[in-house]
């Protein structure tokens, strides 16, 4: 079996003294395509904050190629290897798409892998960021965090709000991502049948807690799962 790129066993976090997740195990390896479903407040944001350090740690651990990281500040896990693309998308918006991708830029990343990615950013890269739709400014969010170099994606709601047709063209953009298995992909995600459409491997999550972890096609034949916990069915 591969080593875990990514690890938390037994987190228990929160902001402030406010426990949100309760005794988390998950483990990550490269090429796995992560769903994290769930009803809003079930604790999937918070898991992705917690993995980048941006909660409160009040019990347990997380590795990073089997290094604890649980004291290591945000700044330092992108650098190591982490990268997330929040609910807020979080561009700069008084630069330009060029610049926001050039302010990331690390290591071999280059702005033609961006605009291979997602052209329309080419056609729109001598843009402010305020004058992007928010479909391209999700495009330029997932973009910027790319060229950081993460091994681990964390995506956030990116399908939030936007028109089907961006919707279908980000869904393609994230099966480009995980098409050579060098990262892992998890995807928090409130249409439940894009993620799991997407994802080879589910979460589900309910108060804090995972109820379920196995295959995505598993959590898909299990409707009773779905209704209890996200109160919504999906076809099969």
């Amino acid at each position: 079996m591969a080593e875990p790129l990514l690890e938390l066993s037994a987190v228990t976090a929160g902001y402030g003294p406010t426990h949100v997740l309760r005794g988390i195990d998950l483990s990550l390896t490269k090429g796995e395509r992560l769903a994290v479903i769930g009803r809003n407040g079930a604790g999937k944001t918070t898991l992705l904050a917690t993995i980048m350090g941006l909660t409160r740690l009040h019990g347990g651990k997380v590795r990073l190629h089997g290094l604890e990281i649980g004291a290591m500040a945000p700044f330092r896990r992108n650098a190591a290897g982490l990268g997330l693309v929040p609910q807020t998308r979080d561009i700069f918006p008084s630069l330009s798409v060029e610049e926001n991708l050039l302010s990331a830029m690390r290591g071999d990343a280059s702005l033609d892998e961006a605009y291979t990615l997602f052209p329309r950013l080419k056609e729109r890269r001598r843009n402010g960021g305020t004058q992007l739709s928010g479909g391209e400014q999700q495009m330029l969010a997932i973009a910027r965090t790319l060229m950081t170099r993460p091994e681990v994606i964390l995506l956030d709601e990116p399908l939030e709000g936007l028109a089907p047709v961006i919707c279908e063209q980000l869904m393609a953009a994230f099966e480009e991502l995980a098409t050579d298995g060098t990262r892992a992909v998890v995807l928090v995600e409130q249409h439940v049948e894009a993620a799991l459409s997407f994802a080879t491997r589910a979460v589900l999550m309910s108060n804090g807690q995972i109820v379920f972890d196995g295959p995505a096609t598993e959590l898909r034949e299990r409707p009773d799962l779905l209704h209890r916990h996200v109160g919504v069915g999906i076809e099969t």
